[in-house]
C-alpha cells in the first residue's frame, strides 16, 4: 500500500473524492434496484431559499440527513437523498428589486413592470441563484443532483396548479375580504407564520372624549396608535363593566380628524378586557383584527384610513394625510395635546410584528385575499396521534396536535410578482349577458368540456354564490342552470371565475383553448401569486413525478426521514403531511427529526445583525469539512439548541489528526494488512478491544436509530480517542516492540480488525477522511465494488461479534474485568506522580496479589512510563513511600531522589493553611443566619459547593503530607 502523507491536508482530499464519487454517480438513485433484498430509503431535503447561502443551521440540518443516507447505503439500501431550492417569492424579489435600485434601475417595480421584473428575477436566479448547493456539496452532502428540483420547473409548477384547480373545485378555495398581516415595505399579505414578533419600547396615548348625551362625563381612552383615530367608528365597554353599563347605546365625537369629529356609538361588547387599562377601547374595525370582529358583531361601518405602503390617506384628514404612519403618529399626539384631549403619554413595552422578510413592522389591514380550507385534516391529525408517524424527540407530538385543532384558513395570495400566478381568470358583466348566443366567444368558453377547468360565477357583492361545473361535465351544464336562476330571479350584476390549469399534463391543448377564450371574452388573469408554501407542502411527492405514477414515486415513496427545524412546523411540516393524504392517499414521511436553534457562548440566536454567526465556509477551510461535522454534531442532542463553539470544531480537527496519525502508527509496523486473527494469541488487551468495539458498534448503532446524533458522536469520540489510542495502542507496543513475530503479526491483524471497522462507524461523519484512509490502508483490497471495493460508502455497516464468533476467539466477559483491573492499576500510578508533580520515568514497585505473566508486567511499564516496573512479593517500603492499593496488589512510588522532602513539606505546608482559612471563611458564612436567609438559592448552593470542594482539596494535602513522613 503506498505511504500516507505524514500530515492530513484535507482541502485536496475533499475536492479529489467529492469529484470521484460525483464522476461514479455513487449518489444517484435507482429505482430499478430497490427489491426486498435491497429497500429503498428516501429523504428530501427541506428546500433551501434560492437566494439562501450556507448557514450553521444548514450546516447541522445537511449534516444529519447526510449521515442518514450515508448509513442507509451501508446498511444496503437502495438510497435517494432529493435536493433542490425554494424560488422563495418575497424573498427573492426583495432582494432583486434592491439590487435594481441601488443600480438605479429602478426606483419602485411598476418602473419596470411585470413581464419585465419578473425576466430580472430570472436572469438573477441564473447567475446568483443557487450558490447554496455548490457550498452543500463542499459540506459533503451525498444528494442525488441528478433530480435536483426547483419550485419554479415547469413540471412542477403544472403540479402546483393542479393541485389549485383540485381544491377549488371541491370548493376548498375561495376569494373574501378578511383581515390580514400586511407588509407596508413588500406591499403583501403575509401568513402568521411570516411575522416575527419583537419586543419594543412603545408610547401609550391616553385622551379623553367626552359622552355627548351626559356633558361633563369624559371617558379616558388608552391607545399607541393614535394616527388611526381617524378610522375609529365606535368605542366599546364590556357590557358586565358596572363602571360604564349605563353609557351604552350613546355617544362621543371622534377627536381626530379635527375638521370631522364625528359622533361615534358607545357599544357593548365582552371582548373588552375592563381590568386592563381605563377598560374603555376605541374600535378601528380597519386597522385591528380584533377591533374587525367586534366591527363584524355590531355592523360597524369600515373606514381604511392607511395607503398599502404604511402612508396615511385622505379619509386620515388634512392634517394627517400623505404622511408616513409612524411621523402621523407624533402629529396625531400633536393635534390631540393642540385640541386639549391628550391627558398623558407614558412609556410601554409591547410585542410588535414585523415583516419576517422586510424586517418592517406590519399592519393589520382589510384586504380580498384568496383563502383556503385545510383538506385531509382528520388523517392528518390522527397518524401523529397513533404513533404511526414518529416525531423526534416526541414532545412536538403535542404541540403539532394542538395546533391542528385550532386550524384557520389559509392566507395562500400574495401581492408579488414573483411566483406561481393564480390560474383564475375573472370578469364582471350582466347574467343576462351569459345567456347571449351572439357572443360567440362566451358561449364557445361555456361550450368546452374540460376536466381541468371549473367556473364560478357569484354576485358582485357576493352574497350569493354558483360553484356548478366539476368533474368532466360540459360547462355548457352549468350554463343552463344559471339560465334558470336568471328566469326566476332576474337580472343582475355578476362575477364570473374561471379556475383553470394551462399546464395540465392531461390535456395542455385544450387548457390552453379555455384561456384563449377566456382572454378573448374580457376575461382577465388574478394579478396575486400563491403563497411559497402552497407550493412547497407539495415538495415529497411533487419531486418525484407526480401526478405520473413515475418508477420513482413508486419506489421512494412515502420518504423516510424529515429533518428540519420545529419553527416551521406548522407551515411546513403540517402543510404537507396533509397534501400527503389528499394526493397521495397516506402519509409523506415516517419520521420527523427536529433540530435545535444554534445559538452562540451568550445563549443568542445566531444573526447576522449581532456578528455572531461564522461563515461554515471559513470554518470548513481553515478546519475542514469533516472537522465541521463532527464539531456541531458532537454539541447536537436530541431537540435541544446548539450552544456553539469554535473550540468543538477545532476538537473536530485534533480528532481526524488523531485519525490520521493512528493509521499512519499502523503502517509504520509494517507487515500484511487484515491478516486472520488467531484466537490462540490473543492477549488480553487484544480481547478487551475487540469487546470495547462490540460495545461501541452497539451503542452508536442504537444512537443512531434512536436519533441520538450527539450521544453517538461522543461514544466514537470516546471508544477511538481513550480506548483505543490512549490505552490499546501503548498496551499493544509491548507486543509490537517485542521479538515474537507471530504475536507481532497477530496484533496488526486485531489492529487492521479494529480500525476497518472505526472507519466504518466514522464514515457518516466524517465521509471525506474516513474515505481517504479505507484506501490508504488497503481495506478496500479484493472487496466487491459494491460492499467497499470502490468507496468506503458502500461497505457494510459494523456489527458486533455474535456468540459464536466471541466463543470462537475465546474472549469472555471476565476478560474485559482483567484488563479493566490494569488500567485502574496504570490509572492510580498516574495518579500518584500527578501528586507529587512528577513528570518524567520513574521506579514503580508492585506488590502483586497475583501471579503476573510478563507479557503484562511489560503492558503495565509501559503504560506507567516506568524505568524500571519492579515486581516485589516481598518489598518492604520505607516510612513515607506513597502507595495505591490496585485490583493487582499495592503499587508503591519510592521518592528516593525524587523531590526535595523538606521543600515539598513546606510547599504543601503553605496549600493546607490556605485551605483551612478557606474552609474556614466559607463554614462561617453558612452559619450565618443573616447570609442563608437573604442570598438566593443559587448563591447558596454555591457557597455549600465550595466548602465540600475544600474539605476535599484539605484531606488530600494532609494525605500527601503523611506520605512524606
Amino acid at each position: 500500500m503506498p505511504e500516507l502523507d505524514k500530515t492530513y491536508t484535507p482541502a485536496e482530499v475533499e475536492a479529489r473524492w467529492y469529484q470521484r464519487w460525483l464522476d461514479d454517480k455513487c449518489f444517484e438513485a435507482d429505482p430499478a434496484r430497490v427489491s426486498e433484498t435491497r429497500p429503498a430509503y428516501s429523504i428530501v431535503i427541506p428546500p433551501p431559499n434560492v437566494t439562501g447561502i450556507l448557514t450553521l443551521g444548514h450546516v447541522l440540518n445537511n449534516t444529519i440527513q447526510d449521515i442518514l443516507a450515508r448509513r442507509a447505503r451501508m446498511l444496503g439500501k437502495e438510497v435517494l437523498w432529493l435536493p433542490g431550492t425554494d424560488h422563495a417569492g418575497i424573498a427573492t424579489q426583495n432582494v432583486v428589486e434592491k439590487t435594481l435600485k441601488k443600480q438605479g434601475v429602478i426606483k419602485h417595480r411598476d418602473d419596470l413592470g411585470r413581464e419585465a421584473l419578473v425576466a430580472k428575477i430570472w436572469e438573477w436566479k441564473e447567475k446568483h441563484g443557487g450558490i447554496i448547493i455548490e457550498q452543500l456539496k463542499k459540506l459533503g452532502a451525498s444528494c442525488d443532483w441528478s433530480r435536483e428540483r426547483f419550485t419554479f420547473d415547469d413540471d412542477y409548477n403544472a403540479c402546483v396548479m393542479r393541485v389549485f384547480v383540485d381544491l377549488y373545485k371541491k370548493g376548498l378555495i375561495y376569494r373574501g375580504k378578511r383581515m390580514v398581516n400586511w407588509c407596508p415595505s413588500s406591499l403583501t399579505a403575509l401568513s402568521d407564520e411570516e411575522v416575527v414578533m419583537k419586543p419594543q419600547n412603545a408610547i401609550m396615548y391616553h385622551f379623553k372624549v367626552e359622552v355627548v348625551e351626559e356633558p361633563g362625563t369624559w371617558l379616558t381612552i388608552a391607545t399607541t396608535r393614535p394616527e388611526v383615530i381617524p378610522g375609529d367608528t365606535a368605542i366599546a365597554v364590556n357590557p358586565k363593566d358596572e363602571r360604564y353599563t349605563h353609557l351604552i347605546g350613546k355617544h362621543v365625537r371622534r377627536p381626530l380628524p379635527v375638521e370631522n369629529q364625528e359622533l361615534l356609538p358607545i357599544i357593548g361588547d365582552e371582548h373588552v378586557d375592563f381590568t386592563f387599562g381605563t377598560g374603555v377601547l376605541k374600535v378601528t374595525p380597519a386597522h385591528d383584527k380584533a377591533d374587525f370582529e367586534i366591527g363584524q358583531r355590531h355592523k360597524l361601518p369600515v373606514i381604511d384610513v392607511m395607503h398599502p405602503n404604511g402612508v396615511l390617506n385622505d379619509l386620515a384628514g388634512k392634517d394627517l394625510a400623505g404622511m408616513e404612519r409612524f411621523a402621523a403618529r407624533k402629529r396625531a399626539a400633536e393635534l390631540l395635546t393642540e385640541i386639549g384631549s391628550l391627558v398623558k403619554e407614558e412609556q410601554y413595552q409591547n410585542n410588535l410584528g414585523f415583516s419576517e422578510r422586510a424586517d418592517v413592522p406590519i399592519e393589520s389591514r382589510l384586504s380580498e385575499q384568496w383563502f383556503l380550507k385545510y383538506p385531509s385534516v382528520k388523517e392528518s391529525q390522527e397518524v401523529v396521534a397513533s404513533g404511526e408517524m414518529k416525531f423526534h424527540p416526541d414532545r412536538w407530538a403535542k404541540t403539532y396536535d394542538h395546533w391542528m385543532t385550532g386550524l384557520q384558513d389559509w392566507c395562500i395570495s400574495r401581492q408579488v410578482w414573483w411566483g406561481h400566478r393564480i390560474p383564475v381568470w375573472s370578469r364582471e358583466m350582466k347574467l343576462s349577458k351569459m345567456f347571449d348566443r351572439d357572443d360567440s366567444v362566451l358561449a364557445g368558453l361555456f361550450d368546452i368540456t374540460c376536466c381541468e377547468s371549473v367556473v364560478t360565477v357569484e354576485e358582485v357583492n357576493g352574497t350569493r354564490r354558483w360553484h356548478d361545473i366539476e368533474g368532466d361535465i360540459p360547462l355548457n351544464t352549468g350554463w343552463h342552470k344559471l339560465r334558470d336562476v336568471f328566469d326566476k330571479e332576474g337580472d343582475f350584476d355578476v362575477r364570473v371565475y374561471v379556475c383553470t390549469c394551462s399546464d395540465s399534463a392531461d390535456q395542455p391543448e385544450l387548457q390552453n383553448r379555455v384561456q384563449r377564450f377566456a382572454e378573448a371574452a374580457g376575461f382577465t388573469q388574478d394579478p396575486d401569486v400563491l403563497d411559497t408554501w402552497f407550493s412547497s407542502w407539495l415538495w415529497p411527492f411533487a419531486t418525484m413525478g407526480w401526478p405520473e405514477k413515475t418508477a420513482t414515486l413508486k419506489a421512494f415513496y412515502p420518504t423516510t426521514d424529515l429533518v428540519t427545524g420545529p419553527d416551521i412546523i406548522f407551515f411546513w411540516v403540517a402543510r404537507m403531511i396533509m397534501a400527503g393524504f389528499e394526493w397521495m392517499g397516506e402519509l409523506p414521511f415516517k419520521n420527523v427529526y427536529f433540530t435545535g436553534i444554534i445559538r452562540d457562548k451568550q445563549g443568542r440566536k445566531m444573526s447576522k445583525s449581532l456578528g455572531n454567526s461564522p461563515d461554515p465556509l471559513e470554518l470548513i477551510a481553515s478546519y475542514s469539512a469533516d472537522a465541521l461535522r463532527f464539531g456541531i454534531m458532537r454539541s447536537a442532542p436530541l431537540g435541544q439548541d446548539i450552544c456553539f463553539d469554535e473550540k468543538n470544531v477545532e476538537l473536530g480537527r485534533n480528532f481526524c489528526t488523531k485519525l490520521w496519525n493512528a493509521a499512519r502508527f499502523r503502517q509504520m509496523q509494517g507487515g500484511t494488512t487484515e491478516t486472520e486473527i488467531s484466537a490462540a494469541l490473543l492477549s488480553s488487551d487484544d480481547k478487551w478491544i475487540l469487546l470495547r468495539l462490540n460495545t461501541a458498534i452497539t451503542e452508536v448503532t442504537t444512537a443512531l436509530e434512536d436519533y441520538r446524533f450527539s450521544d453517538a458522536t461522543a461514544t466514537l469520540y470516546r471508544f477511538f480517542w481513550s480506548e483505543y489510542c490512549d490505552w490499546y495502542i501503548e498496551a499493544s507496543k509491548a507486543t509490537l516492540q517485542g521479538t515474537d513475530d507471530q504475536r507481532k503479526a497477530n496484533t496488526l491483524a486485531v489492529i487492521d480488525f479494529v480500525l476497518s471497522h472505526t472507519l466504518r462507524l466514522f464514515h457518516p461523519f466524517l465521509p471525506f477522511i474516513t474515505e481517504e484512509l479505507w484506501h490508504g490502508m488497503g481495506f478496500n483490497t479484493d472487496l466487491p465494488d459494491d460492499q467497499g471495493g470502490k468507496t468506503i460508502m458502500f461497505a457494510k455497516w459494523p456489527k458486533p461479534l455474535d456468540a459464536d464468533e466471541l466463543a470462537y476467539f475465546g474472549i469472555l466477559p471476565e476478560d474485559e474485568k482483567a484488563a479493566n483491573d490494569k488500567y485502574e492499576a496504570v490509572n492510580l500510578g498516574r495518579g500518584l506522580k500527578s501528586t507529587f508533580n512528577i513528570n518524567k520515568r520513574v521506579r514503580f514497585v508492585l506488590k502483586p496479589n497475583q501471579e503476573l505473566p510478563a507479557h503484562e508486567i511489560e503492558v503495565l511499564r509501559i503504560l506507567l512510563n516506568a524505568e524500571p516496573l519492579d515486581v516485589d512479593t516481598s518489598f518492604t517500603p520505607t516510612q513515607g513511600t506513597p502507595s495505591a492499593l490496585t485490583p493487582l496488589g499495592t503499587l508503591y512510588l519510592p521518592l528516593d531522589g525524587l523531590i526535595d522532602v523538606e521543600a515539598e513539606r513546606a510547599r504543601i505546608g503553605k496549600e493546607v493553611a490556605k485551605a483551612e482559612s478557606e474552609l474556614e471563611k466559607v463554614t462561617a458564612k453558612l452559619a450565618d443566619e443573616k447570609f442563608t436567609s437573604k442570598v438566593p438559592q443559587k448563591v447558596l448552593d454555591e457557597h455549600t459547593q465550595r466548602k465540600t470542594d475544600w474539605q476535599e482539596k484539605l484531606a488530600k494535602l494532609k494525605e500527601m503530607m503523611a506520605a512524606l513522613g
